[in-house]
């Protein structure tokens, strides 16, 4: 079985925000493998699916972005899911827009989303699908950017990521890391 969270923050003013990359990913890994119906558990929308014959289980944590750990860890201990069977899907500001990287263990690079994951694991070594979102320009703050929609060309950009990260997150399931790398980093 895989954990595969997305992170976000809940409620109608984040939706569809950079920072909600996750969250928008997820929604389109649910429709690859079936999963329709959520609830919630452990403080998180969860869902549960089929991919290639392994069990995923989907996660939005709701306990807003810079505290996302506390869901992350009550959900692998409900499921008992190994860290090396978790899958992270954020947004990451140091990868240009409409692109991703796939990879296992590092640092939190200052996303608290991350940080709040690896303080409550106790460890950094899970598999992270990193959803370019791209720098602000001039002297835009990080967290307006961050909590921005994008728009026109943007926009595309962002869609296009989503979809590669939610195909990635399905790859680390079926092919493992180094063939989801070879297809997307």
């Amino acid at each position: 079985m895989f954990l595969i969270v997305g992170l976000g923050n809940p409620g109608e003013e984040y939706e569809h925000t950079r920072h909600n990359a996750g969250f928008d990913s997820l929604d389109l890994v649910a429709e690859e493998v079936g999963a329709r119906y959520w609830k919630t558990e452990c403080g998180a929308l969860t869902a549960k699916g089929v991919w290639r014959d392994h069990d995923v289980v989907l996660a939005k944590p709701q306990s807003y972005m810079n505290t996302s750990g506390g869901p992350v860890k009550q959900l692998m201990n409900a499921y008992g899911v190994k860290a090396d069977h978790l899958i992270v899907i954020h947004d990451e500001l140091d990868i240009d827009p409409g692109t991703i990287r796939v990879k296992f263990g590092g640092g939190h690079a200052g996303h608290n989303g991350l940080r709040s994951i690896c303080d409550k694991l106790g460890t950094r070594d899970w598999f992270r699908v990193r959803c370019g979102i791209g720098r602000p320009p001039g002297r835009m703050p990080v967290v307006d950017w961050v909590l921005g929609r994008p728009k026109k060309e943007q926009a595309d950009d962002f869609t296009q990521a989503t979809h590669l990260a939610s195909q990635a997150a399905l790859g680390l399931v079926t092919d493992g890391l180094e063939k989801t790398q070879q297809r997307f980093n």
